[in-house]
């Protein structure tokens, strides 16, 4: 007995459109994920509808070793938002890591400074990351990162355009980290690594 070839047809693309959600879920959830910048937290660095490619490499590495990703100071991240609700606020950001667990973070005369043990006298943690951020930074703080957690910051830092660690969105847990942001892949005329 034969099948019926429409039938025949209609299974295979069955099979090819369930095989395509599948790749796309695995690619997503453990190796790259693409973000839309939305709003001037990021400027200059970062525009609003720049599209970004997320290397999930390094958290799948280290999930796959039972460790936790820590990303390197200075770089770029997107996040879920600790704060985020259904009523509208952005479900992930984007924003640069400053400082890690038990190092205190003093925001001070429009710049930040970071001390920890290896470093008492304290540093600019803006200093390797080639001129980005260029603005000074608002705002007056002195806090200790707590255990587990990440203090980030948008790089433009003057006034409020930035929701970060400095300005009511505290800290991230490690947890929360989708990963780094690896390329810039739109405008075309802007694309570059990070």
């Amino acid at each position: 007995m034969q099948r019926h070839p429409g039938l025949r047809d209609v299974i295979g693309l069955a099979v090819f459109v369930i095989c395509v959600a599948i790749g796309t879920l695995f690619i997503n959830t453990f190796i790259f994920r693409t973000f839309s910048v939305v709003g001037p937290s990021m400027e200059t660095t970062m525009q609003t509808g720049d599209r970004l490619i997320v290397n999930r490499m390094p958290v799948t590495l280290s999930q796959l070793q039972n460790e936790q990703y820590i990303p390197q100071r200075g770089e770029i991240i997107v996040f879920k938002n600790p704060n985020y609700s259904v009523d509208g606020s952005n479900e992930y950001i984007v924003k640069r890591v400053i400082a890690f667990p038990e190092e205190r973070v003093v925001v001070q005369n429009g710049e930040i400074t970071v001390y920890n043990s290896s470093r008492p006298a304290g540093f600019n943690p803006d200093d390797s990351n080639g001129g980005e951020p260029g603005s000074p930074t608002s705002g007056e703080v002195d806090t200790v990162v707590p255990e587990g957690t990440l203090f980030v910051a948008g790089d433009h830092r003057e006034g409020n355009y930035s929701l970060d660690s400095r300005s009511g969105l505290g800290t991230i847990p490690y947890h929360d980290v989708i990963g780094p942001v690896g390329v810039r892949i739109w405008p075309i005329a802007d694309i570059r690594t990070f």
